[in-house]
Order: C-alpha cells, then sequence, then structure tokens
C-alpha cells in the first residue's frame, strides 16, 4: 500500500515510520465503519533477530513479520490455515500473490481498490457528520428568532 498510495509514497520519501502510521490512520478510521477485521501486514523480514509481533493499533491488528519472512509468506500461509468459511479479502497489487490467495481461497483487492473505499468511507463519514452535527457552536443565538435575538442585542449595548 504504500508504494501504491500516492499520499504514503510521498511520506515514504521522509520516513518509512510516518508513512506506515499514516497508513494504520487511515485503515483504523475505515475500520469504524466496516464489520471485517482488518490486519495489516509489515515486511520486517531483514530485521536481524526479529521474532515478529502481532499487536493491536485502535481497532486494527499489525503484524510485523519474523526474519526471513516476508508479508507476502505470512499473508499465504495465513489464508491457508484458516478455514474455508471465512470470507478473507487480500489487498495487494502483486499479480503472483493475487493469483496464490485466489488459490487459496481467499479474494483480492488491489491496492488502488482499496485506497477508494477508504477515500470513499471518509467522505460518507464526513457527509453524514456534517448533515447531524449541531448548528454551529450551539450558541442561544442559533436557536432564537429574529425578534428575540433584537432585543437581546438591544440590552447589551444598553451598558
Amino acid at each position: 500500500m504504500i508504494h501504491a498510495w500516492q499520499e504514503l509514497k510521498e511520506l515514504l520519501e521522509i520516513s518509512l515510520e510516518s508513512a506506515r502510521q499514516k497508513l494504520l490512520d487511515m485503515l483504523s478510521n475505515y475500520k469504524g465503519s466496516q464489520k471485517a477485521d482488518i490486519i495489516v501486514v509489515f515486511d520486517a523480514y531483514l530485521v536481524k533477530g526479529n521474532v515478529g509481533s502481532i499487536t493491536k493499533y485502535n481497532n486494527i491488528y499489525v503484524v510485523y513479520t519474523k526474519e526471513a519472512e516476508t508479508a507476502d509468506h505470512f499473508i499465504e500461509r495465513t489464508v491457508t490455515k484458516l478455514p474455508r468459511h471465512y470470507t478473507v479479502s487480500v489487498a495487494t497489487s502483486d499479480a503472483l500473490e493475487q493469483t496464490i490467495i485466489l488459490g487459496a481461497g481467499a479474494q483480492r483487492i488491489t491496492a488502488q481498490e482499496l485506497r477508494q473505499r477508504v477515500l470513499t468511507e471518509k467522505k460518507e463519514i464526513r457527509k453524514k457528520y456534517i448533515e447531524n452535527r449541531p448548528p454551529k457552536n450551539n450558541l442561544l443565538a442559533d436557536n432564537i428568532d429574529k425578534e428575540a435575538l433584537d432585543w437581546i442585542e438591544a440590552l447589551r449595548r444598553q451598558k
């Protein structure tokens, strides 16, 4: 995702950690409106002595692979181990990885399809918020008629 999404690719020029953090934040927000679990897998196969880890970040799971294990290998192994009654979708634009996970019974989503889903959901959430938010700062002046507002303003000026 980091190399496929423009906003993450730009952050990658600053630091890998910044790009990872942005991805986690975007997917965590997206998860707020989804029923499915989201697992983000990061390659850590070049980190010497790394035993791998699985943690929770807000409402999503984050996996760092162990030394000498790629994210693709972790995903393939996990998809293969899951019972067939689970619906698993894997987001990747790697054509070989798509073929492998399709063969293992998972569905595939390209990186751009996932990005579009995330951005569309963000717009929908924003739209719902704007439609349902209270007027301005919920001031008295926002909730009374013009005549009453003029009367209060006249009292204020008399001081």
